[in-house]
């Protein structure tokens, strides 16, 4: 399980007592994946999914293949990637031991 440090809910560096909070980041590490646009980090021009952009473009079709393809390529096992009917995504991915 890999650890990182951890982000506010405003992505912000979330700090206890002064200190930069580190701890578990696999879902982190997912919606951070889901979020970005590519190009959005400068060293790796190809990551993120940029789930805004296929919602935008009614792509959600290709949703699935874009998230199998980071996820993997950043090192997880995927079990499961489903959108249920109310529209929330059901993730079980974890990084291979």
């Amino acid at each position: 399980m890999p650890q990182d440090y951890i982000l506010d809910s405003g992505f912000d560096l979330l700090i206890k007592d002064g200190d930069f909070v580190v701890g578990e980041s696999t879902a982190q590490h997912q919606d951070l994946l889901i979020r970005l646009e590519k190009g959005e980090l400068r060293q790796y021009p190809k990551t993120g999914v940029g789930i805004k952009t296929f919602f935008n473009d009614d792509q959600v079709g290709s949703l699935y293949g874009e998230i199998q393809q980071q996820f993997e390529g950043d090192g997880m096992v995927i079990n499961k990637i489903a959108i249920t009917s109310d529209g929330k995504m059901e993730i079980n991915a974890a990084y291979k031991e």
